[in-house]
Protein backbone atom coordinates (compact mmCIF):
# COMPACT_ATOMS: atom_id res chain seq x y z
CA UNK A 1 0.00 0.00 0.00
CA UNK A 2 1.58 3.24 -1.00
CA UNK A 3 1.58 6.16 1.61
CA UNK A 4 0.07 9.25 0.58
CA UNK A 5 2.61 12.26 0.28
CA UNK A 6 2.44 14.76 2.70
CA UNK A 7 -0.31 17.83 2.46
CA UNK A 8 2.52 21.06 2.44
CA UNK A 9 1.36 24.20 3.38
CA UNK A 10 2.43 27.73 3.57
CA UNK A 11 2.39 30.94 5.78
CA UNK A 12 3.48 34.14 4.03
CA UNK A 13 4.38 35.81 6.71
CA UNK A 14 4.78 39.92 6.84
CA UNK A 15 5.04 42.52 10.08
CA UNK A 16 2.24 44.49 10.12
CA UNK A 17 -1.04 45.80 8.56
CA UNK A 18 -3.41 48.61 10.04
CA UNK A 19 -4.91 48.73 6.46
CA UNK A 20 -7.54 46.79 4.26
CA UNK A 21 -5.79 47.98 1.33
CA UNK A 22 -2.38 46.09 2.74
CA UNK A 23 -4.54 43.04 4.04
CA UNK A 24 -5.81 42.40 0.48
CA UNK A 25 -2.56 42.57 -0.92
CA UNK A 26 -1.37 40.14 1.32
CA UNK A 27 -4.50 38.34 0.70
CA UNK A 28 -3.94 38.32 -3.09
CA UNK A 29 -0.22 37.46 -2.85
CA UNK A 30 -1.44 34.41 -1.15
CA UNK A 31 -3.56 33.48 -3.58
CA UNK A 32 -1.38 33.83 -6.65
CA UNK A 33 1.75 31.89 -5.08
CA UNK A 34 -0.88 28.85 -4.36
CA UNK A 35 -2.25 28.65 -7.98
CA UNK A 36 0.92 28.80 -9.42
CA UNK A 37 2.72 25.88 -7.12
CA UNK A 38 -0.76 24.13 -6.81
CA UNK A 39 1.32 20.81 -7.58
CA UNK A 40 3.59 21.26 -4.37
CA UNK A 41 1.35 23.23 -1.59
CA UNK A 42 -2.44 22.31 -0.80
CA UNK A 43 -2.52 25.46 1.00
CA UNK A 44 -0.75 28.97 1.08
CA UNK A 45 -2.26 31.65 3.42
CA UNK A 46 -0.67 35.18 4.86
CA UNK A 47 -0.31 36.42 8.73
CA UNK A 48 1.50 38.86 10.16
CA UNK A 49 3.44 39.12 13.24
CA UNK A 50 2.31 42.52 14.71
CA UNK A 51 -0.68 44.31 14.27
CA UNK A 52 -2.81 42.70 11.43
CA UNK A 53 -5.00 39.21 11.01
CA UNK A 54 -4.57 36.19 11.12
CA UNK A 55 -1.63 36.27 13.48
CA UNK A 56 0.73 33.63 13.56
CA UNK A 57 -0.59 31.80 16.10
CA UNK A 58 -4.03 31.43 14.25
CA UNK A 59 -2.33 30.81 10.75
CA UNK A 60 -0.97 27.42 12.39
CA UNK A 61 -3.92 26.55 14.17
CA UNK A 62 -6.26 27.01 10.44
CA UNK A 63 -3.56 24.97 8.45
CA UNK A 64 -3.01 22.23 11.58
CA UNK A 65 -7.34 21.96 12.07
CA UNK A 66 -6.87 21.16 7.97
CA UNK A 67 -4.66 18.41 8.15
CA UNK A 68 -1.50 19.72 6.85
CA UNK A 69 1.75 17.36 7.59
CA UNK A 70 4.11 20.13 6.80
CA UNK A 71 3.93 23.58 7.38
CA UNK A 72 6.93 26.20 5.57
CA UNK A 73 6.58 29.67 6.80
CA UNK A 74 8.46 32.49 4.25
CA UNK A 75 9.39 35.80 6.26
CA UNK A 76 8.96 38.75 4.24
CA UNK A 77 11.40 40.73 5.43
CA UNK A 78 14.44 42.35 4.06
CA UNK A 79 16.80 42.16 5.23
CA UNK A 80 16.53 39.26 7.45
CA UNK A 81 17.00 40.46 11.35
CA UNK A 82 18.26 37.34 12.99
CA UNK A 83 15.78 38.92 16.16
CA UNK A 84 13.04 38.18 13.64
CA UNK A 85 14.38 34.74 12.90
CA UNK A 86 14.61 34.28 16.83
CA UNK A 87 10.95 35.71 17.49
CA UNK A 88 9.80 33.11 14.72
CA UNK A 89 10.83 30.25 16.62
CA UNK A 90 9.74 31.08 19.86
CA UNK A 91 6.23 31.67 18.24
CA UNK A 92 6.42 28.66 16.95
CA UNK A 93 7.26 26.44 20.11
CA UNK A 94 4.93 28.65 21.98
CA UNK A 95 2.16 27.24 19.71
CA UNK A 96 3.13 23.73 19.59
CA UNK A 97 2.76 23.54 23.53
CA UNK A 98 -0.61 25.35 23.58
CA UNK A 99 -1.66 23.24 20.91
CA UNK A 100 -0.70 20.08 22.05
CA UNK A 101 -3.15 19.56 24.76
CA UNK A 102 -5.97 20.18 22.02
CA UNK A 103 -5.03 18.34 19.06
CA UNK A 104 -6.60 14.88 18.70
CA UNK A 105 -3.35 13.78 16.46
CA UNK A 106 0.41 14.38 15.62
CA UNK A 107 0.55 18.50 14.99
CA UNK A 108 2.46 19.14 11.60
CA UNK A 109 5.99 20.17 11.39
CA UNK A 110 6.48 23.44 10.72
CA UNK A 111 10.09 25.30 8.69
CA UNK A 112 11.24 28.01 8.43
CA UNK A 113 12.31 29.29 4.64
CA UNK A 114 16.18 30.77 4.24
CA UNK A 115 16.49 34.69 4.57
CA UNK A 116 14.89 36.10 0.97
CA UNK A 117 18.50 37.72 0.76
CA UNK A 118 19.86 34.17 0.19
CA UNK A 119 17.99 34.30 -3.44
CA UNK A 120 19.16 35.95 -6.53
CA UNK A 121 15.32 35.95 -7.01
CA UNK A 122 15.18 39.33 -4.53
CA UNK A 123 18.32 40.56 -7.07
CA UNK A 124 16.04 40.24 -10.22
CA UNK A 125 13.00 41.66 -8.52
CA UNK A 126 14.81 45.16 -7.47
CA UNK A 127 16.60 45.51 -11.19
CA UNK A 128 12.75 44.90 -12.52
CA UNK A 129 11.60 47.60 -10.40
CA UNK A 130 14.24 50.15 -11.42
CA UNK A 131 13.45 49.20 -14.88
CA UNK A 132 9.78 50.67 -14.34
CA UNK A 133 8.97 54.29 -14.59
CA UNK A 134 9.06 56.09 -11.43
CA UNK A 135 5.95 57.27 -9.36
CA UNK A 136 6.51 60.83 -8.24
CA UNK A 137 6.67 61.79 -4.08
CA UNK A 138 3.63 64.13 -4.19
CA UNK A 139 4.01 67.38 -1.26
CA UNK A 140 3.33 66.43 1.63
CA UNK A 141 -0.34 66.87 2.93
CA UNK A 142 -1.70 69.54 4.84
CA UNK A 143 -1.92 68.61 8.76
CA UNK A 144 -5.22 67.42 9.84
CA UNK A 145 -7.11 69.27 13.02
CA UNK A 146 -7.82 65.87 14.23
CA UNK A 147 -3.75 65.43 15.11
CA UNK A 148 -3.87 68.37 17.47
CA UNK A 149 -6.83 66.98 19.27
CA UNK A 150 -5.98 65.45 22.91
CA UNK A 151 -7.96 62.63 23.10
CA UNK A 152 -9.98 61.98 25.85
CA UNK A 153 -9.23 58.14 26.78
CA UNK A 154 -9.22 57.10 30.46
CA UNK A 155 -6.10 54.32 30.16
CA UNK A 156 -2.91 54.32 28.70
CA UNK A 157 -1.95 50.46 28.11
CA UNK A 158 2.27 49.96 27.51
CA UNK A 159 3.30 46.78 25.34
CA UNK A 160 7.57 46.64 25.91
CA UNK A 161 9.28 45.07 23.15
CA UNK A 162 12.64 45.36 24.76
CA UNK A 163 14.94 42.07 24.28
CA UNK A 164 13.58 39.70 26.81
CA UNK A 165 10.31 40.64 26.15
CA UNK A 166 9.80 40.54 22.33
CA UNK A 167 11.68 36.98 23.12
CA UNK A 168 8.99 35.84 25.14
CA UNK A 169 6.77 37.21 22.77
CA UNK A 170 5.51 40.32 23.10
CA UNK A 171 5.02 41.03 19.22
CA UNK A 172 2.03 38.67 19.32
CA UNK A 173 0.79 40.28 22.35
CA UNK A 174 0.82 43.77 21.16
CA UNK A 175 -0.81 42.69 17.73
CA UNK A 176 -3.36 40.81 19.34
CA UNK A 177 -4.15 44.19 21.57
CA UNK A 178 -4.51 46.27 18.68
CA UNK A 179 -7.24 43.83 16.75
CA UNK A 180 -8.54 43.94 19.93
CA UNK A 181 -8.68 47.41 20.35
CA UNK A 182 -10.40 47.83 16.57
CA UNK A 183 -12.70 44.97 17.53
CA UNK A 184 -14.12 45.72 20.16
CA UNK A 185 -13.51 49.74 19.95
CA UNK A 186 -11.46 50.06 23.15
CA UNK A 187 -10.63 53.73 22.05
CA UNK A 188 -14.10 54.47 23.12
CA UNK A 189 -15.49 51.44 25.54
CA UNK A 190 -14.94 50.92 29.28
CA UNK A 191 -13.43 55.03 29.04
CA UNK A 192 -11.79 54.61 26.42
CA UNK A 193 -7.89 53.21 26.56
CA UNK A 194 -4.66 54.03 23.75
CA UNK A 195 -1.77 51.69 23.30
CA UNK A 196 1.75 52.30 22.82
CA UNK A 197 4.96 49.99 22.40
CA UNK A 198 7.85 51.14 24.39
CA UNK A 199 11.14 49.80 24.46
CA UNK A 200 12.23 48.26 27.74
CA UNK A 201 10.20 48.77 30.78
CA UNK A 202 12.33 47.41 32.90
CA UNK A 203 11.37 43.77 34.56
CA UNK A 204 12.58 41.76 32.28
CA UNK A 205 12.14 38.90 34.03
CA UNK A 206 8.77 39.11 34.12
CA UNK A 207 8.58 39.62 30.54
CA UNK A 208 6.40 39.94 28.18
CA UNK A 209 5.54 42.66 30.68
CA UNK A 210 2.81 45.11 29.98
CA UNK A 211 1.52 48.37 32.20
CA UNK A 212 -1.91 49.91 32.27
CA UNK A 213 -2.14 53.44 33.27
CA UNK A 214 -3.33 55.76 35.39
CA UNK A 215 -3.13 53.08 37.91
CA UNK A 216 0.38 52.04 37.11
CA UNK A 217 0.11 48.22 37.34
CA UNK A 218 2.14 45.96 36.36
CA UNK A 219 1.43 42.85 34.18
CA UNK A 220 3.72 40.04 33.73
CA UNK A 221 4.33 37.03 31.87
CA UNK A 222 1.29 38.41 29.64
CA UNK A 223 0.40 36.10 26.35
CA UNK A 224 -3.03 36.54 24.39
CA UNK A 225 -5.16 34.57 26.64
CA UNK A 226 -3.64 36.81 29.71
CA UNK A 227 -4.49 40.07 27.56
CA UNK A 228 -8.27 39.33 26.98
CA UNK A 229 -8.48 39.01 30.70
CA UNK A 230 -6.57 42.50 30.71
CA UNK A 231 -9.05 43.83 28.31
CA UNK A 232 -12.42 41.96 30.04
CA UNK A 233 -11.64 42.71 33.81
CA UNK A 234 -9.23 45.89 34.23
CA UNK A 235 -10.06 48.11 30.68
CA UNK A 236 -13.66 47.62 30.42
CA UNK A 237 -14.72 46.50 34.30
CA UNK A 238 -12.07 48.24 36.36
CA UNK A 239 -10.46 45.86 38.08
CA UNK A 240 -7.08 44.08 38.28
CA UNK A 241 -6.31 40.97 36.94
CA UNK A 242 -5.08 40.17 40.13
CA UNK A 243 -2.83 36.71 38.94
CA UNK A 244 -1.35 38.53 36.35
CA UNK A 245 -0.25 41.37 38.77
CA UNK A 246 2.55 42.27 40.26
CA UNK A 247 3.51 44.68 43.22
CA UNK A 248 6.38 47.57 42.51
CA UNK A 249 8.33 46.30 44.83
CA UNK A 250 12.56 46.98 45.22
CA UNK A 251 13.30 43.13 45.52
CA UNK A 252 13.79 40.66 42.63
CA UNK A 253 10.48 38.81 41.56
CA UNK A 254 10.80 35.96 38.74
CA UNK A 255 7.83 35.58 36.74
CA UNK A 256 5.11 33.19 38.70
Amino acid sequence: MNTPPPRRAAILLAKASITGASQREMEELAQRTQAALSGHFAAVVHAFSEQGSPSLRQALDLLAADDADDITIVPLLLPMEPGFRSWITGAVQRWRRAAQGAQTHRLPEVHLCTAPGDSLAIDVLVQGLLQQTPVSVDAPAAALPAGSVIPPQKRRVLVCQGGPCNHAGAALVWGHLRNEQKRLDLRNAGGGMMSARTSCLGPCNLGPVVQVFPEGTWYGGVDEAGMDRIIASHLLGGEVVADLAYAPLPAKQMLR
